[in-house]
């Protein structure tokens, strides 16, 4: 019999969903809109300001300190290796994982960009459950029905075809995804230059026609199905030249239906309340950063008791890969023996939670130019002061929501397979006309400092290691928990291939800064010194990083002790709950996660409202 020991709500809930993020936010907007009283807890507030909403200073939004949770993360377990990365804290024992904390999770402080996974991502979930409704042709609905496609004609940018319903994008969703105007490149003759030489670079090694127009559209679905390499534009959610994601989902859902969805915000959840094995609501407290990866945690003030939220259908976590298991794991369901070493008493042994973490490798390859970009004259990259005016391209972005700052700043990418890949490409090398080697305090301001620099982002997908976990640090659920990621040689990556992909990445970015030595001064990093593929793996075990955690709660087969959850995201052993995070995927999909978190969302909305009866399947507010 279950006592419980803080203030109930007298309320009672159909649902209570623990995040606001990808994976919550949408879902407790479509269930509200299909007539259920949902209960949405945000351990952040709604804090709003130029870094949310200006694109070009996403980077400054990862490091608001009222928008974020600095996480602080191992890539190895040897110190004597993960002291070489030069972003390592000594102070923290890790380097840094910004995660968002606010209305809109890590969708209020990522990089905008919106690519689509690879098929194959949804087929093997779909061969792994037996449910042909995960087949790719079956999700690209999803995608379609979150989608406002604001780009140009994606006919126009396709090889094939000259139907534009064949690119099988969504015009009437709730997430606007656009594209950089390709006018504003002829403002910066560098851009032009550089974008010129990632075209070239991708017609001469992959031999494309020049009657075939460039660059693609890596969301269109023949792209996609065909498993097209070389240039991509990068589309990305931006709607009127600002960010958009869950958190205007969920406020526009919460204006229309003030009394079905309910958003607490400052509301960080410490467990999840049982009778026997049902889930039956939440345990949280109330308080501004009371957890321990907020940068303001210092200044937090003792909460009142814990509040107790009920929740008459069922109780959905989507606090992500890192928090969802921590949060599983406080409330008995984990493995026994971590459980057991914490006094947690054992509601549910699940061996699975908190393992088989996953991310993808990324590596910056910087160089400085021989002058400053013309564009960015005058230009601080930041928001004004109280009382100050801002710069040109600041006001340009205020008054008409155009101009640089309406970018995220990504000029072109190039997808294509590396010599160790299967069948999908699994190289993205991006050009962003910055200073980025990764993460570590101050790295957006360190960056906006940098007029001068063009960085070639190189992200490894599908990626094979699969042996980081995360790991209960405390039983105080005001603790972050330990993230281990086991790189390359602490992994499970036998063969080693991903470190081979991302020396391939590292090679094709150099290939396409062969065409820019009049543009270029010199490589800062890796720098001229690492020249040979045995001193680039170097370079690559010492400083990739990932900002793409995933898979911690995995979907899998009923006869597979690791997994979590079944195909209906349903917790294995336990009744009403759920998971609706990056934590589900057994393995890590397409290039980048947001994508992939919004239509899982969009499918467990579909499951639960067909399971219980709602108004309508769909209400796109």
């Amino acid at each position: 019999m279950l006592i419980f020991v803080g203030a109930t709500d007298q309320k009672r809930f159909d649902f209570v969903i623990v995040g606001s993020g990808a994976g919550g936010g949408p879902l407790a907007a479509n269930l509200a809109s299909a007539g259920f009283k949902v209960l949405l807890l945000e351990a952040g507030d709604d804090h709003s300001c130029p870094y949310y909403d200006v694109p070009i200073m996403q980077a400054r939004a990862s490091e608001d300190e009222h928008m974020r949770w600095d996480f602080f993360v191992r890539h190895y377990s040897a110190d004597d290796q993960q002291q070489l990365d030069s972003k390592f804290v000594e102070a923290h024992n890790g380097v840094l994982y910004p995660r968002g904390s606010t209305l809109g999770g890590s969708t209020a402080t990522n990089a905008l960009v919106t690519v689509y996974p690879h098929n194959s991502d949804w087929d093997r979930i779909a061969d792994i459950t037996g449910d042909p409704s995960w087949r790719a042709d079956n999700m690209r609905r999803y995608f379609e029905r979150l989608e406002r496609w604001a780009g140009p004609d994606a006919a126009q940018l396709s090889s094939t075809g000259n139907n534009s319903n064949a690119a099988r994008h969504g015009y009437e969703g709730w997430l606007q995804v656009s594209r950089a105007n390709p006018n504003l490149a002829s403002l910066e003759p560098y851009f032009l230059d550089i974008i010129a030489a990632i075209e070239q670079t991708s017609r001469q090694m992959l031999h494309i026609p020049d009657d075939v127009p460039l660059p693609r559209d890596p969301n269109d679905w023949r792209v996609i199905s065909d498993l097209t390499e070389g240039m991509m534009f990068v589309p990305a959610a931006i709607a009127n030249g600002s960010r958009n994601g869950a958190r205007e989902r969920v406020t526009n859902t919460r204006e229309a239906f003030p009394e079905r969805l309910i958003v607490r915000l400052n509301s960080l959840v410490t467990r999840v309340l049982f009778e026997d094995r049902r889930a039956i609501g939440v345990e949280y407290l109330r308080g501004n950063h009371l957890y321990g990866a907020d940068p303001q945690a210092r200044h937090a003030h003792e909460p009142s008791g814990p509040q107790v939220a009920l929740a008459s259908r069922e109780v959905i976590l989507a606090g992500g890969a890192f928090n969802t298991p921590q949060l599983l794991k406080l409330s008995g369901i984990g493995p026994r023996k971590e459980l057991e070493k914490f006094g947690i008493p054992v509601l549910l042994d699940a061996p699975g939670v908190g393992e088989n973490l996953q991310d993808r490798y990324e590596v910056g390859v910087v160089n400085e130019l021989v002058k400053e970009y013309a564009l960015f004259k005058g230009a601080t990259l930041d928001a004004p002061a109280q009382g100050e005016e801002g710069d040109p391209l600041y006001l340009e972005w205020q008054q008409q929501r155009g101009g640089p700052y309406s970018t995220n700043g990504l000029l072109a990418a190039f997808i294509k397979r590396s010599s160790v890949a299967g069948m999908e490409p699994d190289l993205f090398v991006a050009a962003i006309p910055s200073y980025f080697r990764g993460y570590y305090p101050g790295y957006s301001a360190e960056s906006a400092k940098h007029h001068n620099s063009l960085t070639w982002l190189v992200l490894k997908a599908h990626t094979n290691n699969r042996a980081g976990r995360v790991l209960l640090r405390t039983v105080d659920p005001r603790e972050q928990p330990i993230v281990e990621f086991k790189y390359f040689g602490e992994g499970n990556d036998t063969t080693g291939d991903d470190l081979e992909a991302v020396v391939d990445g590292v090679q094709l970015a150099r290939d396409i800064n062969s065409r820019l030595n009049k543009l270029i001064k010199r490589e800062i990093v890796p720098g001229p010194n690492v020249r040979t593929r045995e001193e680039i793996r170097k370079f690559v075990r010492d400083e990739a990083w990932g900002h793409h955690a995933s898979c911690t709660c995995k979907i899998g087969a009923s006869d597979d002790q690791g997994a979590v959850l079944d195909g209906g995201f349903r917790v294995r052993g336990v009744q009403n709950l759920r998971v609706v995070d990056a934590s589900v995927f057994p393995f890590i999909p397409g290039f980048f996660i947001a994508s992939a978190v919004y239509m899982i969302s969009e499918k467990a909305s579909d499951i639960l409202i067909t399971e219980y009866g709602g108004e309508q399947t769909h209400t796109g507010v």
